[in-house]
């Protein structure tokens, strides 16, 4: 017998039982760290990484990995810490990731957009074991370092690498180990932290490869900032199957020109902000492109137009997607819109390898035709966000993971978005909550009220903009959105601001404000009030 932690005791046969389940259960283990060394193995010479000077092969990858997590492991990086980083897109971002991997670390990837005050928050929110930041954003962290251990990208950690050994790390590491943690807005106005295991992210790799056509071999562009899980995930993704990431620092038109034209891939990302641009230079250089599967995300935020343009100009079908941070792809991602098409509906189709149901404020199924909030489970859904227990508790109560999200179901089995449930700006690719720049108009004493809501753009797709029922004297404009130039990034900022009287905002019965009435104002649709 065996003692047990509740002070009873463990029969031999429960004992035996225990272990053999142990026993099979680490037999059964495969990680995001294990896949690249089977690729370094299987493919040593094939291309992994390509930022345009640099091409690494998978040999040569996976040494640079190996140096890393040597390098991080002599810093006290262990199974279950964390290592945050802040650096624009390069080939070190995903050699950290892969090294975090095969370490049982969990790499926390900052958001360089957000003010130094943003990012003190984020770093202490998930007490990182070393920091390591680029030179282009070291001075947004000064405040950030105190007391971690620190890294800047160049000659010393070059020469630090080179002094590590190149062997591969004796770690066990478990799937549900964490393995990044991507920062996602919250409806209080500050960051969370969703932590994504290995479990989650071979998860979604499978997604990828069943309804997104990812094969392997195939070349994926990554220029959207690798903070975000749509380079970095699909980067690992691509190479945990033999293919080439292929790493741009942001949103380079002549260097994704280039791709198109000469290289072979598989998703081209496109968002609000990009397409413009993107069509302009195609047209203008008369690009053919090489060969592209897949193109575009968020088809909600693009001109219908520009949807049938683009994908006329690359000779690929649009993704019509609905996913999350916290659950990938799924749930409603697995839907195309053909090419040259100009689409009549958005609606969405449900993916692969995963459950969801549509339920009222009862958690009970409403029935089709019904908006009701989207709730979740499957293997690609995160673990959690970091610290923050009771956020948590609510989220995933009754062991569904409830999105916020309302849609209702066609009797076809399409999915419609209805609303946001919790009220979310989509701007340019970017998340933004009201409650965050409400919080700053607020502060300032000649507001009486404030309320954001969210304008069509057709660069962006959607802006902020603020609506304000002030004192006399009252605020300019001005004051507001320095006041808002000083405390948000550049993104979260109000593209404008409108006085109202404050018996004019429309509110519910509770009191609360109504956005969605307030976004039908004639003055909020025309934008005239917009700087």
């Amino acid at each position: 017998r065996m003692e047990t932690g509740s002070g009873g005791s463990m029969p031999a046969d429960a004992e035996a039982e225990g272990t053999e389940r142990a026993l099979i259960g680490r037999a059964s283990v495969l990680t995001v760290g294990t896949m690249l060394r089977n690729q370094a193995r299987d493919w040593p010479r094939r291309i992994a990484v390509d930022d345009g000077e640099r091409r690494l092969s998978f040999a040569e990858f996976n040494e640079r990995v190996n140096r890393t997590a040597a390098l991080l492991a002599r810093h006290g990086v262990r199974r279950g810490e964390r290592l945050a980083l802040c650096s624009e897109n390069r080939i070190e971002y995903l050699e950290l990731a892969f090294a975090a991997a095969k370490l049982g670390a969990i790499l926390c990837t900052l958001n360089w957009r957000l003010t130094p005050s943003e990012l003190d928050y984020c770093v202490a929110l998930v007490s990182p074991k070393m920091l390591i930041v680029s030179e282009r954003f070291r001075d947004s962290l000064d405040r950030a370092v105190a007391g971690i251990v620190g890294f800047e990208f160049g000659a010393e950690y070059e020469a630090a690498l080179a002094a590590s050994p190149t062997v591969e790390p004796d770690v066990f590491v478990d799937p549900e180990d964490g393995l990044l943690i991507i920062y996602t807005s919250g409806t209080t106005g500050r960051p969370k932290a969703a932590l994504l295991s290995h479990r989650a992210e071979i998860a979604r790799m499978l997604v990828n490869a069943m309804d997104f056509g990812l094969a392997p071999g195939d070349a994926y562009v990554a220029w959207p900032p690798m903070f975000h899980m749509i380079s970095t995930e699909q980067c690992i993704h691509v190479i945990c199957l033999g293919g080439t990431a292929v790493v741009v620092d942001g949103f380079d038109l002549n260097r994704l020109l280039h791709e198109i034209a000469t290289r072979e891939q598989w998703w081209l990302i496109t968002m609000p902000g990009a397409i413009e641009p993107l069509i302009a230079g195609l047209r203008e250089r008369g690009i053919r492109p090489k060969g592209i599967k897949l193109v575009g995300v968020m088809a909600d935020l693009v001109p219908r137009h520009q949807l049938a343009e683009l994908t006329e100009l690359l000779q690929a079908p649009y993704a019509n997607t609905f996913g999350a941070t916290e659950t990938g792809l799924p749930p409603g991602s697995a839907g195309r819109i053909a090419i040259g098409v100009v689409p009549a509906s958005l609606a969405k189709r449900a993916n692969a390898l995963c459950e969801f149901r549509l339920v009222d404020e009862d958690g009970s199924d409403v029935p089709d035709g019904t908006a009701g909030e989207l709730i979740f489970r499957g293997p690609t859904l995160f673990s959690g966000y970091w610290n923050a227990p009771e956020v948590n508790k609510t989220e995933f109560r009754d062991g569904w993971f409830h999105l916020g999200d309302m849609f209702f179901r066609q009797a076809d089995g399409m999915l419609n978005f209805a609303d946001r449930a919790k009220y979310l700006i989509k701007s340019g690719g970017e998340n933004i909550y009201p409650a965050e720049i409400e919080r700053v108009l607020l502060s300032d004493p000649r507001v009486r009220d404030a309320v954001v809501v969210r304008r069509t753009d057709a660069q962006w797709g959607e802006v902020p903009v603020a609506i304000v029922a002030a004192s006399d004297p009252a605020p300019t404009a001005a004051e507001l959105l320095d006041a808002c130039r000083r405390q948000l990034a550049g993104y979260k900022r109000p593209k404008g601001v409108l006085f109202v009287a404050e018996e004019r905002l429309p509110r519910s019965t509770t009191g609360k404000i109504l956005r969605h009435e307030i976004e039908k104002w004639p003055e909020v649709v025309a934008g005239a009030f917009l700087v």
